[in-house]
Order: C-alpha cells, then sequence, then structure tokens
C-alpha cells in the first residue's frame, strides 16, 4: 500500500511531466497502480537507435520518494537485456546513490541518456550497430503486439497503423506500373521523344526489305538465263 506522500508526489510529477514532457519520452502511470508507470523512449538521430521505441516499466517502492524506484524494458533494444532491472545509479540497483529530489523526469532523462551511452553495466549487452539499427526498424511492431502497450499508447499503435497503410499503398502504386510495362513489353522512345510500338516497326522494316531481296532474285535469275546459251556451245 502506496504512503499518502508517495500517492501525492507521483501525481504532482504526473501532472508536471504533462506540462513539460522530457524530450523523446512519453510516460505515463498504469491507470489501475499509481506506483507502475510505463515508458516510451524514442531512440535519438544520429544514434544506431534511431526510429526506434523502447517501452519498459518503472516500478516505484510505497516509500518513494526516500527510496529509488526499478526500471526495467521490455522492447528488444541491443543495449540493455529485456525484463531485467537495469543498473542506473537512479535505480534500486544503487539505493545508496539514491536522491529523494530526483523526479520522474530526471529518471527518464537519466536512462534515456544511459541507453544512448555503452558504458557496460549490470544487464547491459553488447551488439553491433547493425544488430540495434535492425531492432530500431523492427522496435514497433514488436510492441504493438504488447495489449498493454495498446492500451497504454494508442498514439503509437496508431503511428504503426499508419506506417502499415503507407506502405501497402505505396506497394499498389508500383504493381500497376510493372502491369502496364508488362503488357507492352515491346515499346521503345522515339527520336521526338514519343513512345513507338517497336513491333509495328519491325514489320514495316520487312515490308521495305522485302523488294531488295526480290530484285537480287530476279536479278540472278535473269543471269542464269542469260547464261544458258553460251553453256551450250
Amino acid at each position: 500500500m502506496a504512503e499518502k506522500s508517495c500517492i501525492k508526489r507521483l501525481q504532482k510529477e504526473y501532472r508536471a511531466l504533462c506540462k513539460e514532457p522530457v524530450s523523446h519520452v512519453v510516460a505515463r502511470p498504469s491507470p489501475n497502480d499509481i506506483l507502475e508507470w510505463h515508458y516510451v523512449l524514442e531512440g535519438s538521430e544520429g544514434t544506431p537507435f534511431a526510429g526506434g521505441y523502447y517501452y519498459g516499466k518503472i516500478k516505484f517502492p510505497p516509500q518513494y520518494p526516500y527510496k529509488p524506484p526499478g526500471i526495467s524494458m521490455t522492447t528488444p533494444n541491443g543495449r540493455f537485456m529485456t525484463q531485467r532491472k537495469i543498473c542506473l545509479s537512479m535505480s534500486d540497483f544503487h539505493p545508496e546513490s539514491w536522491n529523494p529530489m530526483w523526479s520522474v523526469s530526471s529518471i527518464l532523462t537519466g536512462l534515456l541518456s544511459f541507453m544512448m551511452d555503452n558504458s557496460p553495466t549490470t544487464g547491459s549487452v553488447n551488439t553491433t550497430v547493425a544488430e540495434k539499427q535492425s531492432l530500431a526498424k523492427a522496435s514497433l511492431a514488436f510492441n504493438c503486439k504488447n495489449p498493454t502497450f495498446r492500451k497504454m499508447f494508442s498514439e503509437y499503435v496508431d503511428k504503426y497503423n499508419q506506417q502499415q497503410l503507407s506502405k501497402k499503398l505505396a506497394a499498389e502504386q508500383v504493381t500497376p506500373g510493372l502491369s502496364q510495362e508488362i503488357s507492352t513489353p515491346m515499346k521503345r522512345v522515339g527520336e521526338d521523344g514519343k513512345r513507338v510500338d517497336a513491333v509495328k516497326d519491325m514489320k514495316i522494316d520487312r515490308k521495305q526489305s522485302l523488294p531488295t531481296w526480290l530484285m537480287f532474285l530476279l536479278v540472278s535469275i535473269f543471269g542464269i538465263v542469260m547464261a544458258l546459251p553460251l553453256l551450250q556451245l
């Protein structure tokens, strides 16, 4: 059971967070438990996490702000193990360094900064830049499979649906173009910039070349006929 001072403190911090959001971070308490907060970190541009959306939880103790919270991440990210507590100076891994003056905003700011860093810690993992980038691209789709995430962050679900719709529309626009090219493969561009039917050109060229062959054949036959008397001699 959370203490009254804890509840009042968290309610106050949530109002402050709504008024002045932390850049690249969205966080809100669970509707059924103010001690459980859910957050989404957005990967910063210029880092391997750019384009990624990392979902996680902060569990506050009933004695907050006199005791630090536990922090974990749910989305595969290439920096921290998932479903494990993250070792941070502002987490319950280091109660001796906790400062009651720290707020939810400062905790989230510190978490985002630490994620963009490469410093090893308990619960961190070593991955390549390519692996981090791949996980960033897949992060939103992964999150949207989580029922709690869909309930807590409907705006990100809408964002994902819009991305999928855009991809579908782009694919549908490309497909008709390919079909048209396939249905009219014998097309070329003329000197005047207009497309010309190559098959028609081939037929015209054939018609124009027939008289030449016919003339050659007639000349040959005529030569043979004229040479027959001489052969008889």
